[in-house]
């Protein structure tokens, strides 16, 4: 601090602050805007009195100084993208008395020509990421790690194990509920893996009738039975042979399979349905399941030697009712993403629905944020997304969840009304129902049974 005689004191810090070439923000140890420089507010195209005493995330798209507060640590140098521009952020936190009262935040740049120099180049840095991205996409992977929206301590340290763990072939078993971004993290793993130039291949275990999904799994042979294929075809293991085989939904996978299965794993060998020879193939297994693997075990419907096997390192992605710091710029980057696919300019959410988004139980997970985003901007005529653009369900039942004594009852509720809207949406069509709420078809029954539901 400078001290008080200092003449011009309070000129000089005026001058230091509100330099047109640089902008400011500060925030308290809750994340609450404290203050905002005049070329911030001009840059964001808000007014100080707006952005004062509002959380951080709801001023500044992509920020981080929330969790500067939480970690204590410094972040310098940090690209950041804000209102089309690529930013150049240093947080630091602030300290009284050995505690973390707030943090500061600023962006430098010496003038405007400078500044569109350097975002045309990282511009073109990222156009030429970008065209790796594609040649990567063609080996079956859509998304990467950065693509995983979240910044709370739970999702950091999810990101840091994937980090860790993909470089290896280990066997990675992704445990989690419906709608929480299984398959993002399988992607992300290959990605970073040293198979990220060999395939991804994916296939739902729940998806397949039973009777199909050896072939599926592992080809068949010309002739093999009635309706195949002249010359055969390959099965997911020989089309993932040096690279990423996801298996999303193991819980659901049949017995029979499960045994060809862990001769694979064990072996190396596949022999397709029908056929006589074996073929060796390297494979990664990445396997994913919303089941209590152990619970079937004891019932005898997964087989336990299997489960070791896929079950090396495991990974538990938190639901969203569990990361609600998520919430808000969840929404922000969705309410983004859709708006600008649909073509129609809806800028933000009204403070109510902002409100009644951190309340809801989310049973839907991600999924269900961004489906309900979706239809919020299709529904609305506004720039800004009000309660009565939400979803009927969501609106008319979320002070029902709210107001339950705990959060089981919350969740049962969220299910039971979820499902109910899917059946609704389905004509009773139970398979479509369970694909719709991207549920296995034996947890969909089980939901049915756990819940007294009427099907129409």
């Amino acid at each position: 601090m400078l001290p008080k005689d200092i003449p011009y004191r309070d000129e000089f810090l005026e001058a230091i602050v509100e330099n047109q070439y640089y902008c400011i923000v500060t925030v308290d140890d809750q994340g609450i805007v404290t203050y905002l420089s005049k070329s911030y507010c001009q840059f964001l195209e808000i007014k100080l009195e707006d952005a004062i005493g509002k959380h951080v995330t709801e001023v500044i798209e992509n920020t981080r100084m929330h969790l500067v507060i939480e970690t204590g640590k410094e972040e310098i140098a940090d690209l950041q993208y804000i209102r089309g521009n690529y930013m150049i952020a240093n947080r630091i936190p602030i300290r009284s008395n050995g505690k973390i009262v707030g943090a500061v935040g600023f962006v430098l740049f010496r003038d405007t020509k400078e500044w569109m120099e350097m975002n045309t180049h990282i511009k073109s840095l990222l156009l030429e990421l970008e065209h790796y991205r594609e040649q990567v996409k063609q080996q079956g992977v859509k998304y990467f790690l950065h693509d995983i929206i979240g910044n709370s301590p739970k999702m950091e340290a999810l990101k840091n194990k994937v980090k860790k763990i993909a470089p290896s072939d280990v066997s990675v078993l992704i445990r989690g509920e419906s709608g929480t971004g299984k398959e993002l993290f399988a992607q992300s793993i290959h990605h970073l893996s040293n198979r990220s130039n060999q395939p991804f291949i994916s296939i739902n275990c729940a998806s397949i009738p039973e009777h199909l999904l050896e072939s599926e799994l592992f080809g068949y042979a010309e002739g093999a039975f009635t309706g195949a294929k002249k010359g055969g075809k390959p099965g997911k293991f020989q089309l993932a042979n040096g690279g990423t085989l996801f298996l999303d939904e193991v819980g659901d996978m049949p017995l029979s399979a499960q045994v060809k299965i862990l001769r694979v794993l064990q072996e190396g060998e596949v022999q397709s349905v029908g056929g006589t020879e074996i073929q060796k193939v390297d494979v990664r297994i990445i396997a994913a399941t919303n089941q209590p693997l152990e619970k079937l075990i004891e019932n005898k419907d997964f087989r336990k030697d299997l489960f070791y096997r896929i079950n090396v390192v495991q990974i538990e992605i938190p639901s969203l009712r569990d990361r609600r710091e998520d919430i808000r710029v969840l929404a922000k980057y969705f309410l983004h993403k859709i708006s600008k696919r649909v073509g129609k300019r809806v800028i933000d959410f009204d403070q109510q629905v902002m409100d009644r988004f951190m309340t809801y139980s989310w049973p839907g997970n991600i999924r269900e944020l961004e489906n309900v985003i979706e239809s919020a901007i299709h529904l609305t005529n506004q720039e800004v997304i009000g309660l009565t653009d939400l979803p009927d369900y969501f609106s008319v039942h979320s002070n029902a969840f709210v107001e339950k004594n705990t959060l089981k009852e919350i969740v049962e509720e969220a299910e039971k009304q979820a499902i109910m809207q899917a059946l609704q949406k389905t004509n009773g069509d139970k398979k479509e129902a369970a694909s719709l709420l991207g549920l296995g078809k034996s947890s969909f029954y089980e939901k049915l049974k756990k819940y007294p539901i009427q099907i129409p």
